[in-house]
């Protein structure tokens, strides 16, 4: 099977034009639900990514859309928002093909995701302003806020719509021109949405995609001395390594990186209620979920309970073809995350975890599935515990207090997500105000809006997501004071 993108088939979008990379090279995108070949895409050097960032530099500098009112951009961006929805078939059928996911959760999640991310930064664009500031010099001073320039958005595999998205919309929003490197496994939601965004008004030059590697494409775009911001979304390693390469020119950068997030299950809590939302915070979208809940740490005195429901009721968890509607659970993103997830499991038993459920693959069309696992008997210090596994993997752990489950929680390198389950109120408020992350769920999981911000603390990195938070992430403050002498 191949498919082709219409107006750019798999090319690479510069300056508004459809262009091979200089050297021609291409490379396969697979469908991880067969691993077969569907398409080919160019692939970007060094050369193509610098033509990118000169575009984009040439449309801040001399173009429109950086001097337009927000409330100019704004309509450009709620046109956008209508094209993702007018356009929603395709751009979930493109979701489901490149990255696994079962196609009945890509309308309603990714893709509507993704339009509601474009109609809230067209609103927020328009709340772009400064103040005035009193002061006791005799002075008039006030403060302006306006873009930062060209922007590096560099997204993941395993959210590829909405990622870029979260990254786009407030960097449009608020003015800036932008060169996005999309995973190289997953590219094709990134170039139909640079079709989409010609379409609906957003000028050339100002949004560039680049696909490609991240060791060619992605590293010559940081190192670029035209790039004003970094935006990063990936592994904890490779965002060390980005932040690091983004300091060295005192660049300005939002790291949105790994998670191992706890899900506390308190003994008061709805277990039913619980059960469900525990289950979907590890095998949404193949625990391929930055913020996916793998570690579960529930009361001694429901943790046999608990474990036993688990273990009746994930194994009926329906894993298959990602185009049946039938399905839950989708293939890992391809070969090398699924061979990741079975050196994690194999690691567990070496460390002495108990397989409750799952633990190995699945074979099936010659995809990339592994069947949804839970791991018991782990010590808290173990690796399979501690390090981010990145697949449809939960262990599990009791805890005897509160302060046991805090102290638990906060355990590893990472603070993304969390979650608690309890129908004790103040508990609830108690407790989400001791665990380190950037963004607790209660009594549910993966509650998410681009009204409400997200971000990490520690391993998981800086800054936030959504909210006014991102669009002024993308800004710069400058003071004028006018004196009154």
């Amino acid at each position: 099977m191949t498919t082709t993108i219409e107006s750019g088939p798999g090319q690479l979008f510069i300056g508004g034009q459809w262009r091979e990379a200089a050297d021609g090279a291409r490379t396969d995108v697979i469908d991880p639900s067969t691993g077969q070949v569907v398409t080919t895409v160019a692939e970007a050097g060094a050369a193509d990514v610098d033509a990118a960032v000169r575009a984009a530099r040439e449309s801040f500098d001399h173009g429109p859309w950086a001097a337009m009112s927000g409330r100019e951009r704004g309509r450009v961006l709620h046109r956008v928002s209508e094209l993702i929805r007018a356009n929603a078939d395709e751009l979930a059928a493109l979701e489901s093909l490149d990255v696994g996911k079962p196609l009945s959760l890509c309308r309603p999640v990714d893709v509507l995701t993704a339009a509601d991310e474009y109609e809230y930064c067209a609103a927020l664009a328009q709340t772009l302003d400064g103040a005035t500031r009193d002061t006791p010099l005799n002075a008039f001073a006030y403060t302006r806020r306006g873009p930062l320039g060209v922007v590096a958005a560099i997204t993941p595999f395993n959210f590829p719509l909405i990622l870029s998205s979260s990254k786009l919309a407030p960097a449009l929003a608020a003015g800036n021109a932008v060169v996005h490197k999309p995973a190289d496994e997953t590219p094709l939601s990134a170039l139909y949405m640079a079709r989409l965004l010609q379409e609906a008004g957003v000028p050339h030059g100002v949004v560039n995609v680049v696909t490609g590697s991240g060791p060619v494409a992605g590293e010559a775009l940081l190192r670029n001395p035209g790039i004003d911001k970094v935006a990063f979304t990936g592994s904890t390693a490779v965002g060390r390594h980005a932040a690091s390469v983004a300091g060295e020119a005192l660049k300005p950068v939002t790291m949105e990186l790994g998670g191992n997030a706890a899900h506390l299950v308190f003994a008061d809590a709805d277990l039913e209620k619980a059960v469900g939302a525990v289950i979907k915070g590890f095998v949404f979208n193949t625990g391929q979920f930055c913020m996916g809940g793998p570690r579960l740490l529930v009361e001694r005195s429901v943790y046999g309970t608990l474990l036993g429901i688990l273990a009746d009721a994930v194994p009926g968890v329906p894993v298959g073809d990602p185009r049946d509607a039938a399905t839950v659970v989708g293939p890992m993103a391809g070969d090398k995350h699924l061979k990741k997830v079975e050196e994690y499991v194999a690691l567990a038993r070496k460390e002495g975890g108990r397989i409750v459920c799952g633990g190995e693959r699945l074979d099936l069309n010659g995809g990339y599935y592994f069947k949804p696992t839970v791991i018991a008997d782990l010590a808290a210090d173990s690796r399979v515990v501690q390090e981010e596994i990145f697949g449809p993997v939960l262990t599990v752990q009791a805890f005897d207090s509160e302060d046991e489950a805090v102290e638990l929680a906060n355990s590893t390198p990472y603070g993304l997500a969390s979650g608690i389950q309890t129908t004790d109120l103040t508990r609830a408020h108690r407790v989400a105000d001791r665990l380190q992350a950037g963004i607790v769920w209660i009594n549910d999981w993966a509650m998410l809006d681009p009204a409400v911000p997200f971000g990490g603390v520690k391993d998981s990195g800086f800054g936030r997501e959504y909210g006014p938070e991102a669009l002024a992430a993308y800004t710069k403050v400058k003071s004028v004071v006018v004196s009154l002498d």
